[in-house]
Formats: structure tokens, sequence, C-alpha cells
């Protein structure tokens, strides 16, 4: 099971390039509100230089990074929880996301007519889910976790003041021409994608960690967890035969394991530990599931 992560914004903000960007899909945009009606769904791995170490050291067949998954709504106008709009759809499509991105206007442009205002399109945002969260008697939307992406044209568009935290100042034009460009072309124009870092934002606004796993020769994995689990969860994430058979499970920092230069090599050093069902994996850990 991976996380989702809901892409909200009012008409026009940049969600579905933000999506197109992230997931390399081709999807729908056009200057006309309402042009996604269903959700788009894409998942994107998770960048993670530690993933890329481990497999320099065990030299797998496979390297399989853990993923996150994000999914593109309708775009949300004032009185979305009474249904205008794409209101009802929009709200409908939220509620199972872990967690939200809110795409603000940041930019000035000759084909939106009204005055952007970033702060008013938060407070349109805000009060949307408020008001749904009190006509349906719940705290769902409003408690969500969230991270504020403002869509600039260039580092003097807004007052980068605005960009309130958790948020990020993001190009997401630029981000959508990348996808064209080779590699040469991005360096040579002075681009720089900053997806990794809102990716990254994601992952630790949603609380999660990550832990590694290794199947000898064949492949190194990573996989998304929530902080504070014990190892039967994680055992849970990788195969149900690992929660329900565990009898216990040899665990290392990822640094460690570097270090110690193989699996072999750590555990001849004594820097493999063994660990029962009580133990909390932390961030990094190499795990090895005994059953």
């Amino acid at each position: 099971m991976s996380f989702s992560v809901g892409i909200v914004g009012l008409p026009n903000s940049g969600k579905s390039t933000l999506f197109k960007a992230l997931t390399k899909k081709q999807v729908a945009i056009a200057d006309y509100p309402f042009t996604t009606i269903d959700p788009n769904v894409g998942t994107v791995a998770v960048p993670d230089e530690r993933l890329k170490k481990i497999a320099e050291v065990v030299k797998p067949e496979k390297i399989t990074p853990t993923i996150i998954e994000f999914v593109d709504i309708a775009g949300l106008v004032k009185g979305a929880h009474k249904g205008e709009g794409m209101g009802n759809q929009f709200l409908s499509h939220i509620r199972p996301c872990d967690g939200v991105i809110e795409v603000i206007r940041a930019f000035k442009t000759a084909n939106i007519r009204e005055e952007i205002n970033p702060e008013k399109d938060i407070e349109i945002i805000e009060n949307e889910f408020l008001m749904k969260d009190q006509e349906l008697g719940d705290n769902v939307l409003t408690a969500k976790p969230r991270i504020y992406l403002f869509n600039i044209q260039s580092d003097r568009d807004p007052d980068l003041g605005t960009c309130r935290d958790p948020g990020l100042c993001i190009n997401l034009k630029d981000e959508a021409d990348m996808l064209d460009l080779s590699k040469e072309e991005v360096k040579e124009l002075g681009l720089r994608s900053q997806l990794d870092q809102l990716i990254l934002a994601c992952y630790n606004v949603l609380g999660l960690i990550t832990f590694f796993t290794i199947r000898g020769e064949k492949e190194t994995r990573s996989w998304t967890l929530k902080n504070d689990s014990d190892i039967l969860e994680a055992a849970a994430k990788v195969h149900t035969d690992f929660s329900e058979k565990f009898i216990k499970a040899g665990v290392i920092p990822w640094k460690e394991l570097i270090e110690a230069g193989s699996w072999k090599e750590a555990r001849e050093m004594g820097k493999i530990k063994l660990v029962g069902k009580e133990y909390i994996v932390q961030d990094g850990d190499v795990i090895e599931f005994k059953i």
C-alpha cells in the first residue's frame, strides 16, 4: 500500500501541470476551469540516495524504490462544500488522501483576469475544507497534513514571504517544460527541478520513514512506513507471512552496512542486531526478517 497525496487548488492554478511534471503522465491541461473532472492518479518513486549507496555495496540485480501516490483532483471554487463547480466530486476524491498539496497561484498572467492573491486562494481552500467538515460533523479535511506550493513564473513574481511553512515556491511551467528537454539542454538553460524536494517534503509532512530490505543478490528495496511503527508493521509491508510467522529480525543502520562493505562482513563484525516484536523501526534501517 502506498501513501497518497491529493493535489488541490483553484481552477487554472497549475494542479494538472504539477501532476504531469511529477508523474510524467500526459493529462489534459487548458486555460479554462474544470479541465480535470475525474481525478488523475499516478505513482512516483521517492528519491533516496541511501538506496543507491546500499545497492553499490550489495550489487543486486534489481533496485526497487518506495513510491508515493499523487491524485490530481478537480479544481476547487468558492462554495464547493455546497456543491458549487465540481465541489461534491472534489470533496469525495480528497477525503481518502493521506495529505494535501495546495497549489497556490502566485504568478502574473494575462490569461487570468482577476487579480492574483495567494492568501485569498489559501483562504478559499481552507474555508471550503472547514465548512465541509462542519457540515458532516467531523474534522477529516482540515486535519489533513498539507504543503503549500506557490506556483510562480519567476523569483520576482510573488512576495516570497507568502511562502508559508510548510511551503515551496516552484515554477511549474519550467518543471513541465523540462520534460521535453534533454539533460544537456536543461543544464545549458540553467534550469533545476525542485520536484525531488517537493516529494521529500510530502514524505516528511506525512510523518513517514524509510527502511530497506536486501534479498540476497536479487533485489535491494526501500519501503514506506509510518514513524514509530514496530517491526511487525514493517514485516507486514513486505509480506503478510513475515508478520504472521515472525520470529526475529536482523537490523543494521544503513551507514554501518556501507562502512562494513557487505551484509556478511557486518555480521562477522557483530554489527547486525537481532530484534524481537517490540522493536521500533528507525529511519534508514536495513532489515532481514527471519520466519
